[in-house]
């Protein structure tokens, strides 16, 4: 397990590396169990001053391992719930590095980040209602306060899939490079953050986020309910279990 998720600690920046390539990094219970373990680090440690998470240059997360999450929701025992709350909660400066597949959680996760960087590479999805779910991490309020309640719609609801000029038109990306360049410009960019005065970026990132509070709060909480009742019915129990029949 410990390889399917790789970091470093270099001069004020924690990245974390998704690593299950031969899987497209999709993620299980034990790997969202890890992430949360990451992210409480970064943010308890007073040296670490931004955090990356990437994927490689061909890949960054196609969003659940389907076959470990039809496992686990039949305990109500989703780590993945657990990982929003902790991302939605992160105080520090987040960057993310985004190239092939971005699927459910691995878009959704990078509308919490400070920036997100993507390759011209990069495919983004949302196919919540497909699967028999709803939206989650906040994504029902963030991603409509971006593109309006139309396109939100056609994102999550549809699940129209995407690009990454698209995602920059949307607000869901900062800035769109080449896949070879991305590993390095995205350290690029969490060194010049880390680099700033500490407080002044805190204070300010607070700041930026604070209207939002207490609405993507209860947002969180709502579609997490909502997404516990949908997984157990026979519906999406039955969606899931046709991708493995």
């Amino acid at each position: 397990m410990s390889n399917l998720i790789l970091t470093t600690e270099k001069q004020g920046v924690f990245t974390i590396t998704l690593n299950r390539i031969d899987k497209k990094n999709a993620l299980t219970n034990a790997m969202y169990q890890q992430l949360c373990q990451h992210f409480s680090y970064a943010e308890q440690t007073p040296n670490i001053h931004c955090l990356v998470i990437q994927g490689n240059d061909n890949c960054f997360c196609a969003g659940n391992d389907l076959h470990d999450f039809l496992q686990c929701s039949a305990d109500d025992d989703l780590a993945a719930l657990k990982f929003v709350k902790v991302l939605s909660e992160f105080t520090k400066p987040l960057v993310a590095g985004v190239a092939g597949v971005a699927v459910g959680i691995g878009t959704t996760l990078l509308l919490h980040c400070d920036m997100v960087i993507v390759a011209n590479n990069s495919k983004f999805k949302l196919p919540f209602t497909q699967l028999g779910l709803c939206p989650e991490a906040g994504s029902s309020l963030l991603l409509t306060q971006k593109v309006g309640q139309n396109k939100a719609f056609e994102l999550m609801v549809l699940g129209q899939s995407f690009n990454a000029e698209q995602a920059l038109s949307y607000g869901i990306a900062n800035q769109v490079c080449q896949p070879n360049e991305l590993i390095a410009l995205t350290a690029e960019i969490a060194q010049a953050i880390a680099k700033l005065p500490v407080e002044s970026v805190m204070t300010s990132r607070r700041l930026i986020r604070q209207g939002n509070k207490l609405a993507l709060s209860q947002v969180i909480s709502d579609e997490s309910q909502e997404f516990v009742r949908l997984v157990n019915t026979d519906e999406c129990k039955n969606i899931l279990a046709q991708f493995f029949k």
